[in-house]
């Protein structure tokens, strides 16, 4: 259900369905990006470091926590622009394997001078399937008042 910017509030948290990171998309992320690290796309180079094993790029989690957040409907129809992405941190790596899922609190929210549009601050919580957290951070965006939908 779309959440206009009357709809939200300080506190309300929003949980995304899971995600399941595939060597697929860590193959196509490193093609998109050309990001070809071989801590992330070889697997013997990847058996010598600290985790033993490939790790997923840092900012191929950072794009699918939007992708979540957009499957959960919330902010689908309602959003205008992302604003920024403020203090985000990798704090666990995410491996081949992992299922993610994202939670989103909403932690400000304030009216645009305009009236038309608000500005939600969100903090974003990425976890694997062990509850483990492995990303956080803000990730504001500017969403529409319900008056200015219609």
């Amino acid at each position: 259900m779309v959440h206009y910017f009357d709809d939200l509030e300080v506190g309300q948290v929003f949980v995304s369905p899971g995600k399941t990171v595939t060597e697929t998309d860590v193959v196509m992320f490193a093609a998109l990006t050309n990001d070809n690290n071989p801590v992330h796309t070889d697997i013997e180079f990847a058996a010598g470091t600290r985790y033993g094993q490939r790790v997923v790029h840092g900012l191929f989690g950072t794009s699918l926590s939007l992708g979540l957040i957009a499957r959960t409907g919330v902010f689908e129809g309602s959003a205008v622009a992302l604003l920024g992405i403020d203090a985000w941190r990798f704090v666990g790596p995410v491996f081949i394997g992992d299922t993610l899922t994202c939670t989103v609190e909403i932690v400000g929210t304030r009216l645009t001078s305009k009236g038309d549009t608000g500005v939600v601050e969100r903090l974003v919580s990425l976890h694997n399937q062990r509850g483990e957290l492995v990303q956080q951070g803000r990730l504001d965006l500017l969403v529409l008042t319900r008056s200015a939908a219609v």
